[in-house]
């Protein structure tokens, strides 16, 4: 079960840290590793459904499917309104034709102006609702708690605000999931990500100076601090 591998918040072991991986750029789109995890797994109860900061843990909101919108001409019908009336440009009245008339008759010049009665047409609103953002699990030092993100194949979106054991050091971003079929269901997969909002650094190494008896922690602080090859070292 991949989602029972992480730890949320303070959990840790006395087993070695995780191998270091280099982070990726610092990008607005980054392809990354993904796994899920959910409240109910035995190395989370003793947290509940609660994050490193305290808060709730929230799952995100349901996929986002769209459609895309193309504007369609509407046909003419023939049984749309159509009035057509006889004009003078001269303002003269128009008289009948009759071969046994014997008035004298002037030449008129006449247009023929077509007018189109519209009818209302019903056409479909988009009604938005908010999204609900999710919390996610990661390396608070390759993205800050706060960091704001979409999963482009979902169009899920998450905020980053819980982090684990063995996710220090690592390219992977942990998704919160309701219950174990969804996590289960997730698994692992590589995403395409979307930042929306990147979190703040000196926060982030604010809050965590405060827990370094952890070594996740303590690797944390040392690449926020610029010491990558001394977070890199650390088992």
């Amino acid at each position: 079960m991949i989602g029972a591998l992480f730890l949320s918040a303070c959990g840790a072991g006395p087993r070695p840290l995780p191998q270091f991986e280099r982070p990726l750029a610092k990008t607005d789109f980054q392809n990354v590793r993904t796994t899920a995890y959910t409240h109910t797994e035995s190395d989370h109860r003793e947290y509940s459904n609660h994050n490193a900061l305290g808060g709730e843990l929230h799952a995100a909101g349901p996929p986002i499917h769209r459609a895309e919108n193309a504007l369609r001409a509407i046909p003419v019908s023939e049984s749309d309104d159509v009035g057509v009336r006889r004009v003078s440009n001269s303002d003269v009245v128009l008289q009948p034709f009759s071969m046994d008339d014997n008035r004298t008759t002037s030449r008129v010049k006449t247009t023929t102006r077509v007018t189109k009665t519209t009818r209302p047409v019903r056409r479909a609103t988009a009604v938005g609702t908010a999204r609900v953002i999710g919390s996610a699990a990661a390396d608070w030092s390759r993205w800050p708690m706060g960091t704001t993100f979409r999963l482009l194949s979902t169009g899920q979106m998450y905020r980053v605000d819980d982090y684990g054991w063995a996710l220090s050091g690592r390219n992977t971003i942990d998704l919160y999931m309701a219950n174990s079929r969804d996590m289960n269901t997730w698994g692992a997969r590589q995403e395409t990500i979307q930042v929306l909002q990147w979190g703040d650094p000196q926060q982030s190494l604010q809050f965590l100076r405060s827990h370094q008896d952890y070594k996740h922690i303590k690797r944390m602080v040392l690449e926020l601090e610029g010491r990558e090859e001394q977070a890199a070292a650390l088992q």
